[in-house]
């Protein structure tokens, strides 16, 4: 049996229903086919993700591009593209957006609602379709991912919808884990791009924003295709998300919370928490993982709100797992949770699929939901019972693919460590498991192994809060980068145009982390030398902020008094080597030493013998190309040698037996990385190597 889940899964020919207890009875299924080898990932030209293009002249080649002759589906996929790219909020209105401080409101689902009846999609084509519907700040996309592949194993029509995409933009809309061909995802973007265009002369020209067309696009092609389940990731938030226009999903889940999108959200678990827990529906189950207490208390008071019964997940080890090894599809301590939440909600999804089946017309059925679980008067939240885990939910989590995240890619005398991480809770875990991978890997090589990370992080996150964990793993070398393929072809790449920003405002903003990497390395390095407790009386913010300014003036070449007063102030002396100016921005090597081989040295003040040098050479690169093939020092052979042009690699990373490179702080990023190292990992899914025993 589990041999035939196997060629079952890779071919996508699922025919049979589960026949355990959980199961259901067999329908037909009609697949989508996915890209051929010939369509699969076309390596497209890298592109600048901030392209400094204006909205105006892009959409002017947009439209002049619509009276060319179109040759090929990888033209026509590209040219849809280009026309969804017309849709994203560019860069000046952002940030004017931003001054103004406007938040998300309760004006958005009656304004995705009027789109979605622009499309010809009422609420009642989405109600017929069986949701799962996950929230959360961290994990919600592999929570939706394990669900995914679960529900595929139990031989159900799986569709999942998620944000972002790594590679393509049609890897966010799945029909049985494949993203849509290139064809298919053309023919449904114009079928709902001409919809809403024919109709914008009768709203003041008004067009759904990029996120709110691709929810819509979700929603049509999953009502097209017929799917089984529809698999939905929350956008940012939950209350005021786009996806929440679904009213009656079969159930809820909620990944683990944390900080993050403060500016649209609100700066606190308590705030954060109420936008998540939106999802919750009126008599529908819930579950939520473990939470913050902060942020616990306010789910359980919003759940309550909207009168929906919620339940805590169990530990996966509470799981009877028949015996067998405790095993899953994706590495890291933390989706132990991810997995134990997407179990909760696969098993209430088949049941319910199940008694749906018997429960008479469609009316019957929706009243029943919002009837069948409310229990107002009890004001605890459950803890969720653990159970028998049978087959295909064991091969389910143990063939889960999910891109970039705890992702391990060894190429010759380098191995790549991709995680997306971007909050301090899952840099937290993302330092966990690198580490404990990072340092097995090591036992195993005979020589010395160099540490390199690659960062960047967007939006309104505070590079500090995420690299000072990154600190613990010891790196000998640091690029950063903004999330740009490259800036050596000419040639765009649609998928990963972003209007949003600027290439100008990217490398300001990469210059930054730089700095603020080489003011943890002084602290921490202040910190571990000092002889006696007190080396300074001010607050590690004003340390660090001294430490960001000193390294500025050193960088101008004439603030060699500024800088030793900033230091002095804090008991560190003057660096023993300079540090390289920065005239410009950009230009090539921008924020690199010139000094090909040098450290920056600063001696400890009042003890002879104790001196901190920064460890980490660090240096800012104008994309992830550039980035990469600096942190694998002609150690990979398929990725070429840095230029002469830039500054060398440490030493000690020259002379590595084997280099670790760690790529985190945004997802944008990990897809640059895969995009340079081999856009079909975005979305290979080969159960080969699973084996339930």
């Amino acid at each position: 049996m589990l041999q035939v889940l196997g060629r079952m899964m890779r071919n996508r020919t699922i025919t049979s229903k589960c026949t355990e207890t959980l199961g259901a009875t067999s329908s037909s299924t009609r697949l989508t086919p996915g890209p051929t080898s010939k369509q699969q990932h076309t390596i497209a030209a890298p592109v600048m993700a901030g392209d400094t293009v204006s909205k105006a002249n892009y959409e002017e080649g947009v439209m002049k591009s619509k009276t060319k002759e179109l040759r090929s589906s990888q033209e026509i996929s590209q040219e849809s593209v280009r026309v969804l790219n017309t849709l994203q909020t560019n860069a000046a209105v952002l940030e004017r957006i931003r001054k103004e401080k406007k938040r998300v409101n309760e004006n958005s689902l009656p304004e995705f609602q009027e789109f979605l009846e622009r499309a010809g999609i009422t609420l009642e084509d989405i109600d017929g379709l069986s949701v799962i519907h996950v929230s959360g700040t961290k994990g919600k996309g592999s929570v939706c991912a394990f669900c995914e592949s679960i529900l595929r194993a139990n031989g159900f029509k799986t569709g999942f919808y998620s944000s972002p995409h790594l590679v393509e933009v049609r890897e966010r809309i799945r029909i049985n884990g494949i993203p849509l061909s290139r064809e298919d995802f053309s023919h449904y973007f114009f079928k709902v791009y001409n919809q809403l265009e024919s109709s914008k002369h009768h709203y003041n020209d008004i067009m759904p924003a990029y996120f709110r067309f691709l929810t819509i696009m979700a929603f049509h092609v999953f009502i097209q295709e017929k799917v089984d389940v529809a698999i939905i990731e929350v956008g940012i938030g939950g209350a005021y998300d786009s996806t929440n226009v679904v009213q009656c999903p079969v159930v809820t889940g909620i990944s683990s919370l944390g900080m993050d999108h403060t500016s649209i959200l609100g700066n606190s678990l308590d705030k954060i928490a109420w936008h998540k827990a939106g999802i919750c529906k009126p008599g529908r189950p819930a579950f939520t993982v473990p939470q913050p207490e902060e942020a616990m208390a306010s789910v359980i008071r919003r759940a309550k709100e909207l009168q929906a019964p919620i339940e805590v997940t169990p530990m996966l080890e509470d799981y009877d797992w028949q015996g067998r090894p405790m095993e899953l599809g994706l590495a890291g301590e933390h989706q132990k949770l991810n997995a134990s939440l997407a179990i909760q909600l696969c098993r209430t999804w088949i049941e319910e699929h199940k008694a749906a089946l018997t429960e008479g017309p469609p009316e019957t059925k929706k009243q029943k939901r919002l009837n069948g679980y409310m229990d107002p008067a009890d004001p605890s939240v459950r803890p969720a019972p653990a159970f028998r885990l049978i087959d295909t939910f064991i091969y389910g989590l143990r063939s889960c693919y999910w891109a970039g995240r705890n992702q391990t890619i060894s190429r010759g005398r380098v191995t790549y460590f991709l995680d997306g991480a971007h909050t301090p809770r899952s840099i937290q875990a993302c330092v966990n498991w690198f580490k404990e991978v990072a340092e097995e890997e090591a036992k195993t090589i005979k020589g010395p192994v160099a540490r390199v990370l690659v960062f960047n992080a967007t939006g309104d996150r505070d590079e500090k809060t995420l690299l000072t964990d990154l600190i613990s793993c010891k790196f000998d070398g640091a690029a950063f980068c903004p999330n740009i393929a490259s800036v050596f072809n000419g040639k765009t790449s649609a998928d990963q145009t972003n209007l949003m920003t600027t290439s100008e405002k990217q490398l300001a903003r990469c210059e930054k982390h730089r700095k603020s990497w080489q003011a943890l390395e002084l602290e921490a390095g202040a910190v571990s030398q000092q002889p006696s407790p007190k080396p300074s009386t001010s607050s590690r913010t004003e340390f660090l902020q001294d430490s960001v300014r000193a390294l500025e003036a050193l960088s101008q070449g004439d603030g060699q008094t500024d800088a030793s007063r900033l230091l002095k102030a804090h008991g560190l002396n003057m660096p023993t080597t300079n540090v390289p100016k920065m005239d410009g921005l950009p230009y090539y090597n921008y924020g690199a030493s010139n000094d090909r081989d040098s450290n920056t040295t600063i001696s400890h003040s009042g003890d002879g013998d104790a001196t901190h040098i920064l460890k980490t050479k660090a240096v800012t690169f104008q994309c992830i190309t550039d980035a990469l093939q600096w942190a694998a020092c002609a150690k990979d052979p398929q990725l070429g040698s840095p230029s002469l042009e830039v500054p060398s690699p440490p030493e000690f990373v020259r002379d590595a037996k084997h280099i670790q490179v760690l790529v985190t702080g945004s997802l944008h990023l990990i897809g640059g990385v895969i995009k340079v190292l081999n856009p079909d990992l975005a979305t290979k899914d080969d159960c080969n190597d699973i084996h339930i025993w």
